[in-house]
Order: C-alpha cells, then sequence, then structure tokens
C-alpha cells in the first residue's frame, strides 16, 4: 500500500515517491578487528534492511562507512568499510529482509549511536543513488517501466563535499544501548522508513520537461533493536567460496555483489568481507549444483560429497542464524559463473495468471520476468528446507477466507530449472521470503478481517491481480516478534506513525476490530484508494506466516500496520482549533460534475500534539521551481501555535490518516501549503 501514498501525492506536485527504507549494522574492518584479542570482542554483523514499493525495482545506495559511537565519549569504532568499489545495496530487494554487507570483530563495551556515511555523487560520470521503475508501475507513475531515472534528475539533499567525493553523513541515537560482550554475537539494524512521506520528493521545476527526485536521506531513520538472531530473517546470500573446513562443516564466501548498472551477462564485484555457513548437520542442507546436468537437489549434512567442486564456486545461500549467531544453510545453489546464480529471477510478484500458470517477477533491470510454474514446482516458505506446497495445486489455490496463495507483493526468490527449454522458462522451485497482503480494512471480526486490493495497472492487463478475501490472524499463543524486537504471543498491530507503540497481547484483535470499523464521507465524488471507490476506509499492510495453528497449511497474519489512508487534497473551512486540537475541511467539486452529483461535506481532521506520538506536520512552500518541505514538530508549543495560526480558511491541505467511527480522520500525516498548489 505505500504506493498508493506516493501516487496520491504527485497529483499535487510533490510525491513522496520511494518508501526508501535502509537498515545498516555493524560491520567489517580488518584494520580493527585482526590483532585484538578474542577474549575482548564480540562480533557485529552489518545488516541492510529495507520495506517494499511496487514502482521501484531498484532503489540503489552506497554505504560507504558505518562506525559505532561509545558510551561515555571516545573515538568512533569502525565497523564497516566499503571496498575500493562500493557496492550498489538495491533497497527495494531487501523487503522486511536483512542482507548482511560485512561483519567484525569490536571491542567490547556499550554503544548508544551510529555514524553512516552514505555516497552522494551524481554527476553523471557516477550515480552514487540510482532508480529504476519496476517493470509493471502503477498508471500516471512519471518513470516509463523499465526505465532508469538519470543522475540529472535526482538531487541527493544533505551532500557534502565536492565531486567526486561528495556525501552524506547520517548519526543516530540507538533506541537500546547496543551491548557487545566477549565472544558474542550482535546484528545492529538501523532503518529509513520506507514509508515516511518526505523522504523522497518528485517536484517540476517551472520551466522542466521532466520531474527532479530529491532524495533526502535525513529522515526518519530508526534503531531497530535484534535481541533474537534467530527471528531475523535474511536476503539470501551471494558470494565466492574461499574455503571448505578441514572437517568439512562449513564453507567460508566473500560476499559477492551485482555491478550497476546491470550488465548481460552480469558479472560481480566480489569483496573481502568473510562469512562462515555452516551445513545444516541435523535437518540436512539442500545442495543444486546449476551447472550439471540434473534439477535434483542432493541432501548433505556437512560438505565431505561437495567439497572438491567447491573453490572459487559462486554461490547462493538461503541462510538463518542459529541462537548461538552462527549461519546455517537451508539450501544452496553453485555454479562456475556468477550469472547463472544471478539471473535466477529475485524481487517481487507482479503479476498472478492462474489461467495459464505464469507469474512475472520484477528484477533490478526493471524487466518483468515471466515464469512458468510447471507440476513440480516446489514452494517453501522463507529459509525452510521443507516444501509448503507443489505445483498448480499450491500456485492456483486460495485461502479459506478467498485470498491467493501467492499474490501481487510477496517477495519471492525463483530458480529456474537447468532442464528446462520452456518459453517462459519454468521455475524449479520458489522462496517466498515475505507473504504480502495489503488494502482497504473491512468486516474486522474477532478472528480476522477483510482486504481487498484494486491495482491500477500501467500494462493493462486487466484485474488478474486484484483480491479480496478474509486473512485470520495467528493464533494468541504464536510466538512472534514486535517491531522493536520484543518476544510476544499472538497478532499485534501498529499505527504507521508510531512503530514504537505496538498493540500487542490480549485486547490487540479488539483494539484492531475498533480501530478499523470507521469510514469517512466526503460526499461530491472521491477518488479510488486502492482502487476501492467510495467513503474512504481505512488502509492496512500485513505480513503473514504459513501453517500457524490457528490456520493449518495456509496463510494467517503476524501482524497489521495502518497506514495512512491518502484522502483528497481540499481547503479549510473551518480553522484549526486549539481547544479541540482539529479543523475541518472539504473537497470542492469539480466544475464538470454532474448534475446530481452530491454536495462536499465538510469533514473533521483531528492532530495529536502528544509528544511521541505527535502527527507529522508538514509546510509545504514552492519559490519558483524549487520546492521545499519543512517538518513542523507540533509537540513543541511555539511551533504548535504557528503551525495554528497557518491552518486557516481556504488554505489547501493534503491529510493521510486513519478514518474513525465517528467520520472524523486521524490523522498521520499533514501536509499545508504556502503557495497555489500545482496541478501537476
Amino acid at each position: 500500500m505505500n504506493e498508493r501514498f506516493i501516487r496520491i501525492l504527485a497529483g499535487m506536485g510533490i510525491t513522496a515517491a520511494l518508501l526508501c527504507s535502509i537498515g545498516c549494522g555493524g560491520g567489517s574492518s580488518s584494520s580493527n578487528s585482526s590483532a585484538t584479542p578474542a577474549s575482548t570482542t564480540g562480533t557485529v554483523h552489518v545488516m541492510i534492511s529495507d520495506d517494499a514499493t511496487d514502482d521501484w525495482a531498484t532503489i540503489g545506495v552506497k554505504v560507504l562507512g558505518v562506525s559505532l559511537i561509545p558510551q561515555g565519549g571516545g573515538s568512533p569504532v569502525v565497523v564497516y568499510a566499503a571496498p575500493s568499489t562500493p557496492p550498489v545495496i538495491n533497497l527495494v530487494q531487501l523487503d522486511q529482509l536483512g542482507e548482511i554487507i560485512g561483519n567484525a570483530k569490536v571491542p567490547t563495551g556499550t554503544y548508544i549511536s551510529a555514524q553512516l556515511t552514505l555516497g552522494a555523487n551524481n554527476n553523471g560520470a557516477t550515480c552514487d543513488v540510482s532508480l529504476v521503475a519496476s517493470g509493471d508501475p502503477e498508471t500516471g507513475f512519471d518513470v516509463p517501466a523499465g526505465t532508469a531515472v538519470p543522475c540529472s534528475q535526482i538531487y541527493i539533499t544533505g551532500a557534502q563535499g565536492t565531486s567526486p567525493n561528495m556525501t552524506v553523513p547520517l548519526t543516530l541515537n540507538l533506541a537500546a544501548p547496543l551491548s557487545v560482550t566477549a565472544a558474542s554475537t550482535n546484528a545492529l539494524d538501523l532503518e529509513f522508513d520506507l514509508k515516511h512521506p518526505a523522504l523522497i520528493v518528485e517536484h517540476y521545476p517551472v520551466t522542466a520537461t521532466a520531474p527532479i527526485w530529491a532524495v533526502n536521506f535525513n529522515g526518519p531513520v530508526r534503531h531497530h533493536p535484534r535481541p533474537d538472531l534467530t527471528k531475523l530473517l535474511l536476503r539470501h546470500i551471494y558470494g565466492q567460496v574461499d574455503s571448505v573446513s578441514a572437517d568439512n562443516t562449513s564453507i567460508t564466501i566473500d560476499r559477492a555483489f551485482a555491478v550497476h548498472p546491470l550488465t548481460s551477462p552480469e558479472t560481480a564485484t566480489v569483496s573481502t568481507t568473510a562469512l562462515p555457513i555452516l551445513a545444516d548437520a541435523i535437518n540436512g542442507t539442500l545442495f543444486y549444483n546449476l551447472d550439471s546436468n540434473t534439477d535434483t537437489p542432493t541432501t548433505i549434512t556437512s560438505f565431505a560429497s561437495v567439497a572438491s567442486t567447491l573453490a572459487t564456486q559462486y554461490v547462493r545461500i538461503a541462510a538463518r542464524y542459529q541462537q548461538n549467531g552462527t549461519l546455517v544453510a537451508t539450501r544452496i545453489y553453485s555454479s562456475a559463473t556468477f550469472n547463472t546464480v544471478w539471473k535466477n529471477p529475485e524481487g517481487h510478484v507482479l503479476h498472478v495468471n492462474t489461467n495459464t500458470n505464469v507469474m512475472h517477477v520484477t528484477t533490478e533491470d526493471g524487466k518483468a520476468t515471466a515464469i512458468a510454474i510447471g507440476p513440480n514446482t516446489s514452494f517453501y516458505y522463507q529459509s525452510g528446507s521443507t516444501a509448503i506446497g507443489t505445483g498448480t495445486a499450491f500456485f492456483d489455490d486460495k485461502t479459506p477466507g478467498g485470498l491467493p496463495n501467492i499474490a501481487r507483493g510477496f517477495k519471492v526468490n525463483a530458480t529456474i530449472d537447468p532442464l528446462s527449454n520452456a518459453t517462459p522458462p519454468v521455475a524449479l522451485s520458489v522462496e517466498i521470503d515475505v507473504a504480502r497482503y495489503s488494502g482497504v480494512i473491512t468486516s474486522p471480526t474477532s478472528t480476522g478481517f477483510n482486504y481487498t486490493r484494486i491495482f491500477p495497472m500501467a500494462d493493462a492487463r486487466g484485474g488478474i491481480d486484484d483480491y479480496s478475501g478474509t486473512l485470520d490472524y495467528i493464533s494468541s499463543n504464536s510466538a512472534n516478534t514486535d517491531q522493536a524486537g520484543n518476544a510476544i504471543t499472538g497478532f499485534y498491530w501498529w499505527d504507521f506513525t508510531y512503530p514504537t507503540l505496538p498493540n500487542e497481547g490480549s485486547n490487540a484483535v479488539s483494539s484492531f476490530v475498533s480501530a478499523t470499523e470507521g469510514s469517512t464521507n466526503f460526499g461530491g465524488v472521491v477518488g479510488p484508494v486502492a482502487g476501492v471507490v467510495g467513503p474512504l476506509k481505512a488502509v492496512g499492510l500485513s505480513a503473514a506466516t504459513w501453517n500457524d495453528p490457528a490456520a493449518t497449511d495456509t496463510w494467517a497474519a503476524d501482524w497489521a500496520v495502518l497506514l495512512p489512508a491518502p484522502a483528497p487534497l481540499g481547503l479549510i473551512t473551518s480553522a484549526f482549533s486549539a481547544a479541540s486540537d482539529s479543523f475541518t475541511y472539504s473537497v470542492p467539486l469539480p466544475t464538470a460534475a454532474p448534475t446530481g452529483t452530491p454536495a462536499a461535506l465538510p469533514v473533521t481532521v483531528d492532530l495529536s500534539a502528544t509528544s511521541g506520538s505527535a502527527t507529522l506536520v508538514y509546510q509545504v512552500d514552492r519559490q519558483g521551481g524549487i520546492i521545499t518541505i519543512t517538518p513542523q514538530d507540533i509537540s513543541n508549543a511555539s511551533t504548535l501555535t504557528t503551525v495554528a495560526g497557518n491552518l486557516t480558511a481556504g488554505v489547501p491541505v493534503k491529510v493521510f490518516g486513519v478514518p474513525q467511527a465517528d467520520g472524523s480522520i486521524k490523522a498521520y500525516a499533514l501536509f499545508y501549503y504556502t503557495h497555489t498548489v500545482s496541478t501537476k
């Protein structure tokens, strides 16, 4: 649902266009690790994490360095330093997943903040931030499908220095101190919230013929604590085998990253970051030799049987953390060439056609790659080694509530059958990294709720991806982990603006029902939200888990986040009242409205000035061709007074929020304009 938030803004001339969330954690720096005794160090893994977007195939950034700041002062500890050719990290592929870009030995102690350095050269010769439209962006998106945005149209705010050494420095206070103890393994996850409305802004200068995409990295960066590494989901790890241990229990790989822009065949940048990976000695690891004349994997409990074939091989590994911090492989794909392990499509599902048993997956070059589902295609959930379903029987099936088993927006890794010469190629396996449903929420009950999603698709393949059906909650006794990394049980939910204030426990379901059963009627003609026309209703996004006790052999919701439903652009009709922290506005009828169109109705918008949960308020100014978006902290009394003075009758406003039972809108984000709103 993030992309809908984007497109509504585009009609106002300011698109908060990328749900660009980046998470970085501790990393590798040989200079401060090799000579330090193990008894005085712990391991910190560098993590990048992100959220999803349907409009972009690539949101590429270059992380140049990460440092940790000790409690009580002292010099920063460098935990990650990029190689001389920094890899491009594509945030789009990291939908609710983490990617390890390195690991390092870090002196024991307590660390309270992190410093990040991001590349900020976008001068044509060097593009440190890259944007490529997906293979099927929403109708009206301002970048054609599969097209890269030229460097000249990407403006990086906060850049310092001179080309070719421009950077954006960021400092983040950790939500909880990171305590590194002797011989421990830690993960530091720092995220840029993809749903933040001011992270990337699209605007048209007055005389321009193409938009400028202003990238603002100094946005809603937050620390995501990871107290339990076993709950951390990892993207497939790409690397080149460096060695096999003497006892054949593990391999060590050097991390490999695809070269950007992508080439054909694809080549890799191999780093000096070494990662040890264990075989699953108990359950077995599925080993695929993609260069062999077979489509059947071998189950290995050690590397003894394949060690002689692994020297300098490129691998793609599905791995999971163990409680002791080691990484165990569930599946390994091996080839003599990087292109062979890379070309297997990874990305978000764009189309699901159960009539032809073909799905399209967006890849990093913006292509909508078609993949056929055969009778023997194995489906896996996350890093599991046991298939959850096979072939078209799984692909064509639905949940008991009517939602498809595979839906547009799911994050998947597909492996092409090496023996298949069909067009489109047949998938040997499909791993579902994230089962993501989203849409307008209706009919919430004590057991589940309904998602309705209608996709406005650029290529007019009809409504084959649309869905409407019920998703049950996971059992109240099922183990879960909230957004702060705390172990909980059962379903939980939160407001998008307040990720640190989850609604969990015995009242989570009942409070969710109360929060999502309202609607807001503007009268007149209101445009669709998520393709659904009518009164404004709650909008959400959920990740689902497979085979929960409450939903055997199907999907159930682990959590839901209430996203800011985009209300139509309108004009204030009754000025802001400090007594109620609210104002009213209405959406004027279009000049060509048909006779008999209902009159516009005023709607009350409630703001929150409570510190820690205040409405995100932005003042939008335009001088010439430059648009400035200034956040206003209304939890500050003097700032609230200033903002109140600007929220007067006739001022254009754009509201994002959740409809309430009384017809009002609880505002998550508010934009107010000091200029005439652009039509573009």
